[in-house]
């Protein structure tokens, strides 16, 4: 099976690791220079990766890296055990909350932006989590 590793890009190493550590309490593994940094305590190891603003996304597309508000259909969600605990520390570290604490059946979940763009989750399970809304 695969090893799967989440790859987060950041204008600034240092602020996007300070964002991640006090935010979601990630700790710091191992750094790969002064360009990337591995975070853990996530189910996967989530690699913050410094790539400046205005850099090509790709080699072959022409798209360039920007750093305001951006959607993609990819993003990460975290499963955390005091979501407005959660959401107040991301914000107070830049986030940007999109929609507020909202009840389901399987628990609560807010939406939030990184201060760097980027979409991202809180969920906070309730009884069985999501195996309360899934079938037998």
């Amino acid at each position: 099976m695969p090893e799967l590793r989440v790859c987060v890009d950041v204008d600034d190493l240092e602020r996007g690791i300070a964002f991640y550590t006090q935010a979601l309490e990630l700790k710091v593994g191992r750094r790969f220079g002064t360009t990337g940094a591995e975070l853990l305590g996530a189910s996967a190891p989530i690699d913050i990766l410094a790539k400046p603003a205005g850099s090509p996304a790709t080699a072959s597309a022409p798209a360039v890296r920007d750093y305001r508000r951006h959607w993609t259909p990819v993003h990460l969600d975290f499963v955390v055990t005091d979501i407005s605990a959660a959401v107040q520390r991301a914000q107070a570290l830049g986030a940007k909350v999109e929609q507020d604490i909202k009840e389901q059946a399987w628990g609560r979940i807010a939406l939030l932006a990184d201060p760097f763009g980027h979409g991202f989750c809180l969920l906070e399970f309730k009884g069985r989590g999501y195996d309360e809304v899934a079938g037998p």
